[in-house]
């Protein structure tokens, strides 16, 4: 039996406090369905305390004035107590969403480490202050930390979309209050042990487990100068505009219904074990995934059977045993989700070549078979509209063109990828589908690179210079004409 994990304090300004309201999280395994921890319940009382602590430590603290030599020392020794915390990490997570253990080793906690040290990669090189020849004079361009942040973080890939706002925020020398869901705010305290020891000075971070209802109060505090956002369209759109009423500076990374072209003459077999890993992906619930998989006519059959195959053979069972390969969705609610466009897919008209219902094998728990859809219109809901489970489809196309033109018939764009034998071939694919993320003959997210979406996929970019990039002003000097610095201003922030 699970050992429950209660806490009993949040972390705020960098000291565990007494939470100021009475609520608790309570947080269900989605294997068991017991309860395997307790957390309190974040209120406005707390978010105030929480945007205070931020507001001073950015406007009179140490922080945004280090050096950023002294704010990457801090930073390294957070990315390194991910290395030696890895495991921990992922037990926790895989505990409570359901990704499996096997996965979440990399996907929940190393990839997490990797946006920690990348980013110190960008912030080494990143121009922080030039000089500009403008027409009516020399100009000195600085980009100066945004200020306080509210980062908004959602159950599925929790410390790793926390590493991509914090990473940066904090390197360009803001203040954060990072906001976690109800289903996963375990793994966050394990974060908070790692930032206080690596010395992050009094009121740079907070971290607050709570529902919406307090993630709107965060994102519409008048002490917050930028929210980053995570999770669904609707979601962003209301975070938009809340943030629109003290015009917020808004990030938000949303949805996606990528699609996988595999081209006439791809490697079948290439195409099925690049593919199935990343349509699968966190039992579904990843906003990359490759959901559409759009198949020649040509090949129909012959793909279609892969896949089928593929999928079948995928292991499902408790996210803690390492064979496993899909585990359970992360609540009831989304299992129930699931199962509603699995029946919505079969009205539509399409087959269903493999899954369909709840495994046979889980006696509990809040699983849903790897269900492949085939014969599937790309005008179908299923087709369309983000499931958010392990729930995909096969598309056939006639020529390439048309294989482009769905790809591109989706109100998304943040991922996707093409599966062809000429690499040239796939590159101009790439170009014109219209999506921020996407691969040739394999699926990659590089953290040293521009990540967000096109369309309803989201606002902004996170990663590499682009996503650094968002957590900074611009400022214009204009200086006398013929000044000449007496030696080389300075290169960071």
């Amino acid at each position: 039996m699970t050992e429950l994990v209660e806490h009993g304090k949040l972390f705020i300004g960098g000291e565990l406090v007494d939470p100021l309201g009475q609520d608790v999280i309570e947080v269900i395994s989605p294997h068991t369905e017991q309860v395997i921890g307790r957390v309190p319940h974040a209120c406005e009382g707390d978010v105030d305390r929480a945007v205070d602590a931020a507001r001073r430590a950015f406007d009179e603290g140490p922080w945004p004035r280090a050096s950023l030599d002294e704010r990457i020392e801090v930073i390294t020794r957070i990315k390194d107590a991910f290395a030696v915390r890895y495991e921990e990490i992922a037990r926790v997570i895989s505990s409570e969403n359901g990704t499996p253990y096997s996965s979440s080793v990399m996907v929940q906690a190393l990839a997490a480490m990797m946006v920690w040290d990348a980013a110190i990669t960008v912030a080494r090189t990143f121009p922080y202050e030039e000089r500009r020849d403008g027409v009516l004079g020399p100009l000195l361009v600085r980009r100066e930390p945004v200020g306080v942040v509210a980062a908004v973080v959602p159950w599925n890939v929790p410390q790793f979309t926390a590493a991509a706002k914090l990473a940066p925020a904090l390197l360009a020398g803001c203040t954060a209050v990072l906001k976690v869901s109800p289903e996963s705010p375990l793994d966050a305290y394990i974060l908070a042990e790692i930032a206080a020891e690596a010395g992050l000075p009094e009121g740079v971070l907070s971290i607050l487990p709570a529902d919406r209802e307090v993630s709107e109060y965060l994102v519409g505090h008048p002490g917050v100068d930028k929210v980053s956002f995570t999770g669904s369209v609707a979601a962003g759109r209301r975070v938009m505009e809340v943030a629109s009423r003290n015009l917020t500076r808004v990030t938000l990374e949303l949805g996606g219904k990528s699609a996988a072209v595999i081209l006439p003459d791809a490697d079948l077999d290439a195409a099925v074990a690049g593919i199935v890993p990343f349509a699968w992906m966190i039992n579904g619930q990843a906003c990359v995934a490759q959901t559409r998989i759009l198949v020649p006519h040509s090949r129909y059959d012959e793909i279609a059977e892969a896949f089928a195959a593929a999928a079948g053979a995928l292991k499902v069972g408790d996210p803690l045993d390492p064979a496993t390969e899909l585990g359970p969705l992360v609540a009831r609610r989304q299992q129930q989700r699931s199962l509603d466009y699995i029946r919505i897919g079969q009205e539509e008209g399409a087959k269903i070549l493999t899954g369909g219902g709840r495994p046979a094998s889980q006696e509990r728990g809040w699983y849903v078979e790897p269900t492949l859809f085939g014969s599937v219109d790309n005008s179908m809901r299923i087709a369309r509209e983000e499931i958010f489970g392990p729930v995909i489809c096969l598309l056939p196309y006639g020529d390439e063109a048309e294989a482009v033109k769905i790809a591109n018939d989706s109100e998304y764009g943040l991922s996707g990828s093409v599966w062809t034998a000429d690499t040239e071939r796939g590159i101009d694919i790439a170009r014109r589908v219209r999506t921020g993320t996407y691969s040739v003959n394999t699926f990659s997210l590089d953290m040293l690179g521009p990540f967000g979406g096109y369309k309803n996929s989201g606002l902004g970019r996170e990663f590499g210079p682009e996503g650094y990039g968002e957590y900074f002003e611009h400022k214009m000097i204009h200086l006398p004409a013929g000044y000449q610095p007496a030696q080389p201003g300075p290169q960071e922030a």
